[in-house]
């Protein structure tokens, strides 16, 4: 059966090389904590329009959902509990959202049965739910790292609450896809099927939230086309024209260079002349990340 797990951002920067730079600058600790706040918090409406949508069956299922609801509305409770303490932002994070990349790419119009969406859906939550648990352990192995300030160490204590259910979460998805692929060869294709589009699909969402640089619309087409040959052939040419238009054009990537630009100029002109400018044409992220940090 398909594994899926999370892939290195464009095969080269690691969860824990990103977090061990995070955790330098508490600017963008913060809002990177934020962001942890907001999947969290959004998971529980994505995971409620599931229920109402699978409309009370399978029953394990939705017992089960109902439970994996009430946790993450507690992840999303401890972190605003943090960050309120900490007197930080509470409001949507800035930046390109990887939770809106991600459910804009799984849109499409080809009808469901009860059984291919409870298959798509768990393939969709354990991906994404693989990419929090790398993100998370990256996190506490930064922090240990770090200097072990009392702002450090309750950040830390904090997702160290989460992680737990969060791998639990990533479990108890493995084991429903199993039992669904173990049924019969039809059923193992489609949930090999399945993994292999929302891998897909998980990839480009992450790497759109994290290349702003020059080119990037051209990468997130590559992503989007990765994506299209993970479906049957008839629904690629529908699939494509109604994503490509918004890879293409990408307002939320243009707002968001905007900003890094402005508030790189006006952190330090100079350096915005000598070492943004030049690192944003090479693409160079994990530079122009420093860059804007200083």
């Amino acid at each position: 059966m398909t594994v899926a797990h999370p892939r290195r951002f464009r095969n080269q920067l690691t969860a824990q090389s990103i977090l061990d730079q995070v955790v330098r600058t508490r600017e963008i600790h913060m809002v990177t904590l934020n962001r942890y706040r907001y999947s969290e918090q959004r998971s529980c409406k994505d995971l409620t329009d599931l229920i109402e949508r699978l409309d009370g069956q399978p029953r394990e299922l939705i017992k089960e959902l109902s439970h994996h609801v009430a946790d993450e509305a507690r992840h999303a409770c401890w972190l605003t509990d943090l960050l309120y303490d900490l007197g930080e932002d509470l409001g949507t994070p800035p930046g390109s959202s990887y939770i809106n990349e991600f459910e804009r790419l799984i849109k499409n119009n080809a009808a469901l049965d009860l059984e291919d969406t409870v298959i798509e859906s768990l393939a969709a939550i354990n991906v994404t739910e693989k990419r929090g648990c790398e993100y998370f352990s990256a996190h506490i192995k930064a922090l240990k790292s770090a200097d072990q300030t009392s702002e450090n160490i309750k950040i830390r204590e904090t997702i160290e609450k989460i992680m737990p259910e969060e791998v639990g979460h990533v479990r108890w998805g493995n084991r429903k896809l199993a039992e669904i692929a173990h049924k019969s060869p039809e059923h193992k294709l489609k949930v090999d099927t399945a993994k292999r589009k929302y891998m897909a699909i998980e990839q480009a969402a992450f790497e759109s939230g994290m290349d702003i640089m020059a080119g990037a619309e051209f990468r997130r087409l590559e992503n989007l086309m990765k994506v299209v040959n993970t479906l049957p052939v008839w629904q690629r040419p529908q699939y494509l024209m109604e994503h490509l238009p918004e890879t293409i054009i990408a307002p939320e990537l243009q707002k968001t260079r905007v900003e890094m630009m402005q508030k790189a100029w006006q952190r330090d002109p100079v350096n915005f002349v000598q070492k943004f400018i030049p690192m944003f044409f090479s693409a160079d992220l994990s530079g122009a990340q420093k860059a804007t940090n200083k």
